[in-house]
């Protein structure tokens, strides 16, 4: 069976969650956290990308998101891309980064891998995209995003956690990302 999931319907609505290569916690810092928000934030703004969730863990992502351009893995292909190339470099030149070796070591190690890649690698390449065609789903993979943070133990309150669409649902005014909640 192929590891490689397909979107399927092109204009509608998925789940989808993607993860550092080895599940690598990489986004410890503020930085990197913020850099995933940015390159969000201009999907939003210049890709066509709808997100009606969203949840940036440690080591991975969880979003709801429709391509209002009808091309949901181009869309994701282009964001993982060139989140993967921004995160390397800030790795790179970050002096504060004291798991540099380490890290740039382990990406090393995953692009030598895949045939795919010509250096390093960062995500891993597998989306699972589950397409969300009814409210029921929706609610589901909602909560499950808004729940991850509180199950992995880093928050009691889902609303808790900065990166987090649950902040959004909940009339938080301290949002670090608008979402499409029509």
């Amino acid at each position: 069976m192929s590891r490689k999931y397909k979107f399927g319907e092109k204009e509608g609505a998925y789940f989808i969650s993607f993860a550092t290569v080895y599940w690598i916690d990489v986004f410890t810092r503020v930085d990197y956290f913020d850099t995933i928000i940015e390159s969000l934030n201009f999907c939003r703004k210049n890709k066509g990308m709808e997100i009606y969730g969203y949840c940036i863990m440690p080591s991975h992502i969880h979003l709801i998101f429709r391509s209002t351009y009808g091309d949901p893995s181009g869309l994701i292909r282009d964001f993982k891309g060139f989140t993967s190339r921004k995160m390397l470099k800030m790795i790179q030149e970050n002096p504060q980064e004291s798991r540099k070796e380490w890290l740039l070591w382990m990406f090393d190690k995953a692009g030598k891998k895949n045939s795919n890649v010509k250096h390093r690698q960062f995500w891993q390449q597998n989306n699972n995209p589950i397409e969300i065609w009814s409210l029921k789903v929706f609610e589901q993979k909602l909560n499950y995003i808004h729940n991850n943070p509180l199950e992995s133990g880093f928050v009691t309150d889902s609303i808790d956690w900065k990166y987090c669409s649950a902040r959004n649902y909940g009339n938080d005014d301290q949002t670090v990302l608008e979402i499409d909640l029509n």
